[in-house]
């Protein structure tokens, strides 16, 4: 389990949610007031980590969502080959391979340190 719970009314901008299985970072909140017989309703606002596709809910306020847990963490580049880098973490020295859009690409040399997040068992470069 790589997430965890929080009700609507307790997100914040740029935080993070789960919308259909894909972490996302929450760009905007608009919260609507209760009506006569309803309750409040907040509309979010968000894009994927991974896949960059934004996406917009609407949810009522005391709605459970699901919260994952982001790992920002620091690797050294080992090797780039193609456009796939050869990682190692800093802390655990796990080594992982990863692919490398362009101009990410442009910016590794071996030995370099880089700054990636980790969510739900998928890995970014963030930070060159």
């Amino acid at each position: 389990m790589a997430w965890t719970q929080q009700e609507v009314r307790e997100l914040k901008e740029g935080r993070y949610m789960l919308l259909d299985d894909e972490p996302c970072r929450i760009l905007s909140i608009q919260m609507s007031k209760p009506g006569k017989h309803g309750e409040a309703k907040a509309r979010i606002d968000a894009v994927g980590l991974f896949d960059e596709r934004k996406r917009s809910v609407v949810f009522p306020v005391t709605h459970k969502v699901q919260v994952p847990l982001i790992g920002k963490r620091q690797a050294q580049v080992v090797s780039l080959s193609g456009s796939e880098a050869q990682l190692m973490d800093l802390e655990t020295y796990e080594m992982f391979a990863m692919p490398v859009d362009d101009e990410m690409k442009a910016q590794l040399a071996p030995g370099a340190e880089v700054q990636y997040i980790d969510a739900m068992g998928k890995r970014r470069i963030t930070k060159a």
